[in-house]
């Protein structure tokens, strides 16, 4: 179907979805690529990218020759350059989350535990990192570590960061009611916004996030502050335990967490009006019905 034409090019609908498609494209990238060291090297590969095509507009020979003689090489040097990200964006494209629903009561508990754990935590100024899978598995991290494979519990994850205990020193990994390894060392990130302004646990969430589709909890031992990280990114900080709880469950169940929250909303208005329209005033010693 042609909408309009410009000179002798027909627009279409296709056309029109075609420019849309890569509009998405480019903005998720940019999205991604926000923020990162990424972003000048990708900007850079745009210059290169507009000047060969100025350079075929206008005939110039020799940069054509230039461009094309390093073409052969861009597309493994664009995978090398960024691995983080292009890693980071098909896990993104990868996410499912049809089977969560089905395992919800099971892993609200679990989150209860953690919320516990960390809350105990800061109480007793032991720091401590926690690792949550969401759609991505973590077998490579855990082999870092020290492999456990023992239920998730509130007595097991206090006494593993208990500072005394051979296992603190590093992050615990959290697959749904499993702790799958203790101990493990991640990735530290590298955000210039960061990397002089905090510590090693919380430089390791951040660099563990960036990688990977998980959700990272992270006690802080000198002042107590409860944190937590995903894609990255704080999306929130000195947190207690219900706090703690909200944000976990908002992140590793976005679509319970919205329904359950309408559907408080919606009982306490109702409540409401049922209570606005059945008050019944107070009769005194001396009233008679």
């Amino acid at each position: 179907m042609i909408l309009f034409t410009l000179g002798f090019i027909p627009f279409g609908v296709i056309d029109l979805l075609d420019i849309l498609a890569v509009t998405v494209v480019f903005y998720q990238v940019y999205k991604i690529l926000r923020g990162t060291r990424a972003t000048q090297l990708f900007a850079g590969l745009l210059v290169l990218l507009i000047a060969g095509s100025f350079a075929q507009l206008v005939g110039m020979s020799g940069m054509i020759w230039l461009i094309q003689s390093i073409g052969a090489v861009w597309v493994i040097a664009f995978v090398i350059l960024f691995q983080p990200e292009l890693r980071r964006m098909l896990i993104r494209v990868g996410q499912l989350g049809i089977l969560r629903p089905l395992f919800r009561a099971s892993e609200e508990r679990v989150v209860g535990i953690i919320a516990k754990a960390a809350f105990e935590l800061s109480k007793q100024r032991f720091g401590g990192l926690m690792v949550i899978q969401r759609s991505t598995g973590l077998r490579g991290v855990g082999e870092t570590g020290i492999s456990m494979q023992a239920e998730v519990s509130l007595e097991l994850l206090v006494s593993i960061f208990y500072p005394r205990s051979p296992l603190h020193d590093g992050a615990v990994l959290i697959s749904g009611e499993t702790i799958i390894a203790s101990k493990c060392i991640l990735p530290l990130s590298m955000h210039p916004q960061f990397e002089s302004s905090l510590g090693t646990r919380h430089l390791a969430a951040l660099g563990i996030t960036e990688e990977i589709d998980a959700v990272a909890v992270i006690v802080s031992e000198e002042s107590g502050t409860i944190s937590v990280a995903e894609n990255g990114d704080f999306t929130a900080r000195d947190l207690n335990e219900m706090g703690l709880k909200s944000e976990l469950n908002r992140l590793l169940y976005p679509r319970a967490s919205r329904t359950d929250k309408t559907e408080q909303t919606a009982s306490e208005a109702k409540a409401d009006k049922i209570a606005k329209a059945g008050a019944v005033p107070v009769l005194s010693d001396s009233s008679s019905i």
